[in-house]
This record gives structure tokens, C-alpha cells and sequence, in this order.
């Protein structure tokens, strides 16, 4: 990894104030889980909304997508991508360095919130669960908004549309999507971890592993290709 351009991207997204914001989600999950932790309510009652719902299915990918565009998105919108283009750096090295950034800060965020909102509904084994599972989410989501980031003209309008209509409409309401789903994956490595009653795999564990992989690479490959086409159609012009 180019310790420089992560250094570069990790102030630019420290040194904003709205990198604040992200915490507003995950403080709120906790919040809510604390709440129905501390009521009367059994947890099998709630646990789908606030877990799997509001958790894997709202605050991961938002977290993750916030991150992930501003990783590379914010750089090209303001031409300073220039500046690293312009370097005789490997695209791949760039691609690395911004997608393991995005990463560490969605990690920062959003696994110690799944870890929490777990331990509170019902102990460690299904904190721990949580946690690697949200991991394994962000790391697929991180691999996929940086690479929208690159390919759209308009990444978080697609990144929006992705985790509204495929991660949540579709995900929950047609069988078939939840095999493309990252919000399933991260489920199943929960559900497969933890052993909770409170989580309900839909997507066996040898394939949620193979096909989050498969994304991650995928999506890291297209970044990277569209960051060499960038270079040469900034050098064509």
C-alpha cells in the first residue's frame, strides 16, 4: 500500500467536519437497541428490525457508501486527482491505498455500533457475530462505491439507488437477489458466527464467502481499469 496517498485521503476525510456525521447513525442504532434491550419486549421481537434491517441493512452500506465515494469521488470532483495522476504511481497502487482507507474508516464506525447493539441483544457470541459480519459487508461495499465512484458521473445517486432498491427492496422481497445481496452475506458469516436464534440465514455460508470475494475482486479490477481509462483520456485532451 502507498503510504503517501493514504496519508492524503485519510486528512481529506478526517479534515472534513461531515466525517462527524457517520457517527450519527450507528449512535442512533445503539440508542434504539438499548432501548428495546431495557423494555419488557422479547428480543426475537425486534431483533430483525433493528439488526438485520436498520443495522446490516441501513447503517453498514450508508456508512460504507459515504466513505467509499469520498474516497476518490471528492478528489475528482475537485480535479485534485490530477495531482495523483500525475505521479508515477501504478493505478492499482492508488486503487489499494484509497480502497483499504475506506475500509479502516467505515470499520471504525460501523463494527464497534454492530458489536454494541449485538452484546445488548443478546451477548458476546452474537457481538462478535455482528462485528465480523458488518466487516465482511464493509469490505464488499467499500470494493463496490469505489468503483461507482469512478465509473458514474453521478456515484451517489447510483449508490443510493444500489442500496435502496437492490440491498433493501429487492434483497428482502425477491427470493433470487439475495444470492447477489452483500446485506445477505454479511448475515449468513453473522448467523453461521454467532449461532443466535435471533438471525436467520437465507444464503448458505460457502457461498456468501465465494460470491463476496468475487464481487470485491471484481469491483477493485473495475476501479482500477477505469482509473487507467481516466489517465488516458485526461492525456488525449
Amino acid at each position: 500500500m502507498n503510504a503517501t496517498i493514504a496519508m492524503i485521503t485519510l486528512r481529506g476525510l478526517f479534515g472534513r467536519r461531515r466525517f462527524l456525521l457517520l457517527f450519527v447513525l450507528p449512535v442512533l442504532l445503539v440508542a434504539l437497541t438499548a432501548f428495546a434491550a431495557s423494555s419488557d419486549v422479547p428480543a426475537i421481537e425486534w431483533s430483525g428490525t433493528l439488526l438485520d434491517a436498520l443495522g446490516l441493512g441501513a447503517v453498514v452500506p450508508l456508512m460504507a457508501l459515504l466513505v467509499g465515494i469520498g474516497v476518490l469521488g471528492n478528489e475528482i470532483d475537485d480535479g485534485t486527482i490530477a495531482h495523483i495522476l500525475a505521479k508515477p504511481l501504478a493505478r492499482g497502487e492508488i486503487i489499494q491505498a484509497k480502497l483499504l482507507v475506506a475500509v479502516g474508516a467505515s470499520a471504525l464506525v460501523v463494527v464497534p455500533a454492530m458489536f454494541l447493539v449485538g452484546e445488548l441483544a443478546e451477548g458476546p457470541s452474537l457481538a462478535f457475530g455482528l462485528a465480523v459480519g458488518s466487516l465482511l459487508a464493509v469490505i464488499v461495499y467499500s470494493a463496490i462505491f469505489v468503483a461507482i465512484s469512478i465509473v458514474s458521473s453521478r456515484p451517489m445517486i447510483i449508490a443510493l439507488g444500489y442500496v435502496v432498491l437492490w440491498e433493501g427492496f429487492l434483497g428482502n422481497f425477491v427470493g433470487g437477489t439475495r444470492m447477489l445481496s452483500v446485506r445477505h452475506y454479511a448475515l449468513s458469516l453473522a448467523d453461521s458466527v454467532s449461532g443466535s436464534d435471533l438471525l436467520t440465514k437465507q444464503v448458505s455460508l460457502p457461498v456468501s464467502l465465494v460470491l463476496a470475494g468475487v464481487i470485491t475482486v471484481g469491483a477493485t479490477l473495475l476501479a482500477v481499469d477505469r482509473l487507467r481509462s481516466y489517465q488516458l483520456a485526461g492525456e488525449t485532451g
